[in-house]
């Protein structure tokens, strides 16, 4: 009797881990290009930074970019395809980024769609806003 208590006991814990493990769990919702929302904002690079982006769904470069109307966290594109594309952000750079203005964990944030560097133009979205790395 006492080893079946000690196994149902067992068994009701190991059932509540599992249920709780496979429950679906409230995400924050995640932002996609909006066209409605493009702007245009220039600035002076503050930051280059690279983590993983729920936005990208992979480890993406990010730059803290200083202009006349505060700081915007601009997601650019997936660290991997800029390398192959042998496209690299510098802090002190003067850019100008297109893209769909979005407020993200609390910050004010641009999902980049061109990036303008000097003469240099770099398209990271269509016209839709869909990536054009995929």
């Amino acid at each position: 009797m006492k080893n079946i208590k000690i196994i149902l006991g067992v068994l009701t814990v190991v059932l509540i881990i599992v249920l709780s493990a496979t429950s679906p769990k409230r995400q924050a919702r995640i932002p996609t290009y909006n066209a409605a929302t493009e702007t245009k904002a220039r600035g002076v690079v503050q930051e280059v930074r690279d983590y993983y982006c729920p936005i990208s769904d992979d480890q993406g470069t990010h730059l803290k970019l200083k202009t006349d109307n505060g700081l915007f966290e601009v997601h650019v594109a997936p660290a991997r395809f800029l390398r192959s594309q042998e496209v690299k952000f510098n802090v002190g750079d003067t850019i100008e980024v297109l893209g769909s203005q979005l407020r993200y964990d609390g910050q004010d944030a641009l999902l980049a769609r061109e990036i303008t560097r000097g003469d240099e133009v770099f398209i990271l979205r269509d016209h839709a806003g869909q990536p054009v790395w995929r």
